[in-house]
């Protein structure tokens, strides 16, 4: 999934998902070189967080 997916899944901004990414331990997978790159998530790494975040 690309920045703006997992913004949309999550509702929140890509520029959120970028600046939170790491300390939620989701990795990025860069994909080219430079400011243009684009950067893409595992889904079922961002299912596995997610599933950490319920609440009981």
């Amino acid at each position: 999934m690309d920045t703006s997916e997992v913004a949309a899944m999550l509702n929140m901004s890509t520029s959120w998902v970028y600046r939170e990414a790491s300390k939620l331990e989701l990795k990025g997978y860069k994909l080219g070189r430079g400011r243009n790159a684009k950067v893409l998530y595992k889904r079922t790494e961002i299912f596995k967080w997610l599933e950490q975040q319920k609440v009981h």
